[in-house]
């Protein structure tokens, strides 16, 4: 049998008796939602670009592919995957990527993943190998479910391979610093939403602000007028970018519980401890002892969500990682769980408790 058949042979004896599985590629998320229960279930067979089509900006690989691996082929014909996924591991797969949801310092610009898949293709919870949308742009049937994939932390099926539109390369990118207080940092992300500047991406902390322009060389030279920051050496600026989205830059040293909160791109400071801020001001970043109520009621006020995104196992457990859902959502997820996982063997418990 290939590694298909293999994968769906296997869920099928564990849907039988009602053995939980535990979907695994590299592990490098292992830390982000509840902690993981069932048998390992592993993807790296499922390895490989099954196609690429430079001229059609669209990439099909299988799940268990490394990220590095697809973005090293992208960048030889002058692309990327523009929503700049986290790795949080050498060996971060594409499986992964697609599991978790997260975007990176670009996503307040180019948008988040789930608006670059076109198609995806699982095995359910029956053991059935199941394609849903297409290979190239204008095919977009189906295309709702392959963005329910996203984010659903293996919980619906197995993430066989997927299809994701890919964006050329700016020419050039250019980055700031700009010392500013918090309020002064968020207004002035405002203000880059108004004005036809090429902003890419854009944090704060303690102090100092960041801002990233990307495009042609007319273009950087205009923006650098309107940011009037310091220029950092192109060194420099790609390495910050990527301490932000590996999470190495030092605020993200290990600590008190790290929160991750999404909130309107006009919203005031946290006022909860150290903040960190990204993505024009939508995502906050904070380390706090607060208890999870206090927190997540003041998002809801700033009309946000708070999700503890790391934290050791047993405050997992005893905070939740993901805001409570409001019935009718709960509903839409019980639905979803049982037409794609009647037996509940996909990662149980792994974003809800119940789910």
């Amino acid at each position: 049998m290939n590694p298909i058949e293999q994968l769906s042979a296997r869920v099928r004896d564990a849907a039988r008796d009602g053995q939980p599985l535990c979907i695994t590629g590299s592990g490098s998320k292992s830390f982000y939602g509840l902690p993981a229960s069932g048998e390992p279930l592993l993807t790296s067979e499922l390895s490989g670009i099954v196609s690429y089509e430079p001229s059609e900006l669209v990439i099909r690989a299988r799940a268990g592919t490394p990220l590095g691996e697809i973005e090293s082929v992208l960048a030889q014909s002058g692309q990327m995957l523009a929503f700049e996924p986290p790795h949080f591991g050498a060996g971060a797969t594409l499986g992964g990527c697609i599991a978790a949801g997260l975007s990176g310092p670009a996503r307040a610009s180019a948008g988040p993943l789930r608006d670059f898949m076109l198609g995806v293709s699982i095995i359910d919870g029956r053991g059935e190998h199941l394609n849903f949308g297409g290979q190239v742009m204008k095919n977009v049937a189906g295309y709702d479910i392959a963005r329910v994939m996203s984010g659903s932390l293996g919980t619906l099926g197995i993430v066989v391979d997927v299809s994701l539109k890919v964006l050329p390369r700016p020419a050039g990118s250019e980055s700031f610093e700009v010392e500013c207080t918090l309020d002064d940092a968020l207004a002035r992300f405002r203000a880059f939403g108004t004005r036809s500047i090429p902003v890419t991406a854009t944090a704060w902390h303690d102090g100092r602000a960041w801002i990233r322009t990307s495009g042609s060389r007319a273009a950087l030279a205009a923006a650098a007028k309107i940011v009037n920051g310091t220029r950092l050496d192109e060194d420099q600026g790609a390495a910050l970018w990527l301490s932000l989205r590996e999470q190495t830059f030092s605020f993200f040293a290990p600590g008190a519980p790290l929160w991750r909160i999404a909130l309107p791109i006009g919203a005031p400071p946290l006022a909860l401890g150290a903040e960190l801020v990204e993505w024009r001001g939508m995502q906050r970043w904070i380390r706090s002892g607060e208890d999870a109520a206090t927190i997540r009621a003041r998002a809801e006020a700033l009309g946000g969500h708070a999700t503890l995104f790391r934290a050791s196992p047993a405050e997992r457990v005893r905070l939740g990682v993901f805001t409570p859902l409001a019935p009718a959502l709960w509903t839409l997820h019980q639905r979803l769980k049982k037409h794609f996982d009647p037996a509940g063997v996909f990662n149980p418990g792994r974003m809800y408790p119940a789910l």
